[in-house]
Order: structure tokens, then C-alpha cells, then sequence
């Protein structure tokens, strides 16, 4: 997949170095990522949320941050849109 965004999640480890590793693996791994089919993605991220108009939330740091992103599986991208605490996932008008 390709991995738009990638300055977003940049910011944000410099912010946050207990995510740091994290994400870094999460990047890796989407952009060695095939997705088709939002099955795909959750065969490799089961607690991975999948919501309206191809939005996905993942859990980053076991839950301590939330990574928002919209994936376009027909053209094979992930860009992301945000990513914060639990609590300002809470206040995300999403969609």
C-alpha cells in the first residue's frame, strides 16, 4: 500500500517517544501491505476499527493513542488523517 501522510505520524512520534517503535513498525508493515478488501486488513489488525466511508481506527500503544486513516483499497492507499490521545479521538468529528 502506498502510505500518505507520512509527516502527520513524523510530528507526532517526535511528540509522543513511547509510540515511537510503534508506529515505525506500522508504517513498515502498511507499505508491505496488499489490502483488497477490508477483510485483508483485519486478518492482519483484528482489533483494528473499520468504520463508515472506508475509515479505520487503530490502537497504537495498546490502546493509549488512535490512529485514524481512510484506506482506498481499488488504488492500494492508506492516508492518514490523525492521530492523538484516546481522549482527543473522542472529540474527532470522523467522516
Amino acid at each position: 500500500m502506498k502510505l500518505i501522510g507520512k509527516q502527520i505520524l513524523n510530528n507526532f512520534r517526535e511528540q509522543h517517544v513511547d509510540a515511537r517503535s510503534q508506529i515505525e513498525s506500522w508504517e513498515a508493515e502498511v507499505e508491505e501491505a496488499q489490502w483488497s478488501s477490508p477483510a485483508d486488513l483485519k486478518r492482519r489488525y483484528p482489533k483494528a476499527s473499520l468504520l463508515k466511508d472506508q475509515y479505520v481506527v487503530f490502537n497504537i500503544c495498546w490502546n493509549k493513542y488512535r490512529l485514524l486513516v481512510r484506506v482506498s483499497y481499488k488504488i492500494n492507499i492508506v492516508l492518514v488523517k490523525k492521530i492523538g490521545t484516546h481522549k482527543e479521538y473522542d472529540n474527532w468529528n470522523i467522516g
